[in-house]
């Protein structure tokens, strides 16, 4: 499926190996084959989002995935930018690194989020490593890495347990030592956000600071932090309470992974149907294009990933951890249609928050439905450190 490219005479498990995605004919023979026939559910009354994945909207992506969808096309694109392998802590590790041709440009990690993979960021590695060919200044520039989490993607297989979101940001940050990085920083959105900051708490030498989407502080049942919020803050709120009522992955991820690993490893239809965060965590409002969300879909299907995204979530509910207060530089972009993040209790456990905005447009995928306006943000929070 995949080729790699060994430099003569190196076999440490430090190495760091080229990485092409190559897709054998027969395996895309095989996925169109299975999405031929393919069997939908019994449709739930309405046939829409109120009851989880809809017939209608699989009806429709099958269709395009057999009869328009262009992976070879696909294929392509993502083998436009350099992708590698390592292994680190046991671990393999795939990822893109592209160097940028400004001289003095900031190392930047991207860390993705639950469903997709290092695919998340492919619309915002031009305008980052390379501002003056996207309109912008050179001093804006960055190196970028991005790197698939274990069991995502290509960072492939999963075979010891203890991959929890602290153990992921130690790797990332060996990842990036290990390209000769001695300062860097780093963007990240969901469960990339949760290893900008276990980074942000970890401190190392040399760290910049991170920029997230979303800042993950909840009520600490002190009556008198509610003083301090507004309607806009209420709203928040009540945003967490429906995404509870539907999230209901989370559970299922975080208690029965493996169980419902089978029918992701053996159904793309049905590994498609579980990955409807890409379609419905704004309630409707997505603007993630139906051709991205198949070739996020199609990466982990070639890549037998759904074990390993789902076992991440179980590994987090284990760790037994005391609440700690991030001091490292912060940044945050809030975005519409995405999780609102309550700045007075996000200010009571991250203490250097520097960079504060909110989007009237973008939802939980901001990278893959309004890139430029991560990218200009990550710009912008940057250049608040650098003065």
């Amino acid at each position: 499926m995949t080729n790699t490219t060994n430099t003569p005479n190196t076999t440490a498990a430090t190495d760091i190996r080229p990485f092409r995605i190559e897709v054998d004919q027969a395996q895309l023979d095989d996925l169109m084959d299975r999405l031929a026939r393919t069997r939908l559910p019994q449709p739930a009354p309405g046939d829409d989002w109120s009851y989880g994945t809809p017939n209608a909207y699989l009806r429709d992506a099958v269709e395009q995935w057999r009869s328009t969808y262009d992976w070879r096309a696909e294929e392509a694109r993502i083998n436009a930018v350099p992708h590698f392998m390592t292994e680190i802590d046991g671990q393999p590790i795939h990822f893109i690194h592209v160097r940028s041709p400004h001289e003095g440009a900031t190392p930047l990690l991207l860390a993705h989020t639950y469903p997709g993979s290092s695919l998340d960021y492919l619309d915002l590695i031009g305008p980052l490593f390379d501002p003056v060919a996207h309109g912008g200044r050179a001093e804006d520039a960055f190196d970028v890495v991005v790197p698939d989490a274990p069991g995502f993607g290509f960072s492939n297989p999963v075979t010891e347990p203890g991959w929890a979101t602290a153990r992921v940001a130690r790797a990332y940050d060996e990842l990036m030592r290990r390209l000769g990085y001695t300062e860097y920083g780093i963007h990240g959105s969901d469960n990339g956000a949760m290893v900008a900051r276990e980074l942000g708490l970890l401190n190392p030498h040399g760290f910049l600071g991170l920029h997230v989407l979303q800042l993950f502080s909840f009520p600490s049942g002190d009556p008198a932090e509610f003083e301090k919020l507004g309607p806009q803050d209420y709203a928040g709120l009540e945003h967490m309470q429906w995404f509870q009522s539907v999230g209901g992955y989370n559970t299922m991820n975080a208690s029965r992974p493996q169980t419902v690993a089978v029918g992701l490893s053996d159904s793309p239809v049905g590994l498609l149907a579980y990955s409807e965060l890409f379609n419905s965590f704004g309630n409707g409002t997505s603007l993630v294009p139906l051709e991205k969300i198949l070739t996020e879909v199609t990466v982990n299907w070639f890549a037998n990933a759904a074990a390993g995204m789902s076992r991440v979530y179980l590994e987090d509910a284990r760790v037994q951890a005391e609440p700690k207060v991030n001091d490292a530089p912060t940044g945050v972009a809030v975005f519409k249609d995405d999780f609102q993040t309550i700045k007075v209790f996000a200010e009571r456990d991250n203490s250097n928050i520097v960079h504060w905005r909110r989007f009237e447009q973008g939802g939980h995928f901001a990278a893959l439905e309004v890139p430029e306006d991560v990218v200009g943000d990550i710009r912008a929070f940057f250049a608040t450190l650098r003065g």
